[in-house]
C-alpha cells in the first residue's frame, strides 16, 4: 500500500499513536508521519505508507498553516495548556492596538527559541526528557519564517491568530514570546493545523472514518498518490530505454528536456520522471557540472498520472 493519507488528528493522540493505528489498520510496515503535532493539537497530519515514506522530506519542508488560541495572563513551563503554571498576571490593560503592535514582531524571518519541552534533541536526547529530569539546557535561537500572521479574534483574555509558516516553527513559542512582549505572560490554549503543503483540513479524514473504511476494505480510497506532494517540481516523460537507465541508477542527458539555467532553490534542479504511459517512476536531480539528470529517488510501482 503506497501513498499518503491526509488525517485529521484528534486531541489526545500523539502523532506516533496515529502512525501506530494506521500501521495496524493497513497491515503496512512502512508508515511514517510528516510533521509532529503535540497530543493536545488537532488537524492535518499527513501519514505516508509504503513507498510514500520516501517523500516525507518534501512534506516536512512545505509551508504549514495553523489557527491558534492564546491565553494572556498565564505562563506555563511547556508554553501550552498541558504545562505547569509558572506565572500569572492581569492582562486587562492589553488593548487591541498594543496587541497588533506586538504581533508585528512575529512576521517575516524571525529568530525563535524552541520550547524546552519539545522533541528536539540535545546531545542525542530529546529536550523534554532533559527538562523532566531537571537538567537545564541553554537553547539557542533559530531562524524561522512566518509568511503570514493574522489576528482574527481578541476577547480578553483570549487571542486567536492564524499563522502560515515555514518548517521548524513552534506556535507554542509564538504564544510564550507574545506574552513576554506584552508583559503579562501567555500560553497556547489550543491549536489546529489547517494545512500542510497540499493537504487541507477540509479534505482530511477523521480517525473513525478511516478505521471504518479499512474494516470495510475501502482504506485505499483515502490514499493520495505519492507524486501529489511533488507538484512544485517540473515533470518529464521518458522512453523505455531512459526508464530502464533510471531504474538502474544511470544518469540521463535528456536533451529534449529544458536544462535549468540558474538553480536558486532545491526544487529547481529536480524533476518528476514518468513513463510514456503516465506512471511515476522517479525524482531526478540535475547536476550542472556535467549537464545530466541523476536518479535521486526511484519508485518501483505507481499509477500516478502527470499533470
Amino acid at each position: 500500500m503506497d501513498g499518503i493519507l491526509n488525517i485529521d488528528k484528534p486531541a489526545g493522540l500523539t502523532s506516533f499513536d496515529v502512525v501506530a493505528r494506521v500501521r495496524r489498520l493497513s497491515k503496512e510496515k512502512r508508515v511514517g508521519h510528516a510533521g509532529t503535532l503535540d497530543p493536545a493539537a488537532t488537524g492535518v497530519l499527513p501519514v505516508c505508507l509504503g513507498q510514500g515514506t520516501r517523500v516525507i522530506e518534501y512534506l516536512v519542508d512545505t509551508t504549514k498553516s495553523y489557527r491558534a488560541e492564546i491565553e494572556l495572563g498565564v505562563s506555563t513551563d511547556t508554553y501550552d495548556a498541558e504545562g505547569k503554571v509558572t506565572r500569572q498576571a492581569d492582562p486587562a490593560g492589553i488593548s487591541r492596538a498594543r496587541l497588533d503592535s506586538a504581533l508585528d514582531s512575529f512576521r517575516g524571518q524571525i529568530e525563535q527559541v524552541p520550547p524546552i519541552y519539545s522533541a528536539l534533541k540535545h546531545q542525542g536526547k530529546p529536550l523534554y526528557e532533559l527538562a523532566r529530569a531537571g537538567i537545564n539546557v541553554e537553547l539557542k535561537s533559530r531562524p524561522v519564517t512566518i509568511h503570514e500572521l493574522e489576528l482574527i479574534g481578541f476577547q480578553q483574555p483570549t487571542v486567536t491568530i492564524e499563522v502560515v509558516c515555514g518548517k521548524g516553527t513552534y506556535i507554542r513559542s509564538i504564544a510564550h514570546d507574545l506574552g513576554q512582549i506584552l508583559g503579562c505572560g501567555a500560553h497556547l490554549k489550543s491549536l489546529i493545523r489547517l494545512r500542510c503543503g497540499i493537504f487541507d483540513i477540509k479534505d482530511a479524514v477523521s480517525m473513525p472514518q478511516l478505521e471504518e473504511a479499512f474494516r470495510d476494505g475501502r482504506g485505499q480510497q483515502f490514499l493520495h498518490p505519492i507524486d501529489s506532494v511533488l507538484s512544485d517540481l517540473s515533470s518529464v516523460a521518458v522512453n523505455d530505454d531512459e526508464a530502464n537507465n533510471i531504474r538502474n541508477g544511470r544518469p540521463l542527458a535528456l536533451e529534449s528536456f529544458s536544462i535549468p539555467k540558474q538553480v536558486e532553490t532545491a526544487s529547481e534542479n529536480r524533476s518528476r520522471a514518468y513513463t510514456l504511459d503516465g506512471k511515476f517512476i522517479a525524482v531526478l536531480r540535475f547536476n550542472p557540472d556535467d549537464g545530466q539528470w541523476y536518479p535521486q529517488k526511484v519508485f518501483s510501482q505507481s499509477d500516478a498520472i502527470p499533470e
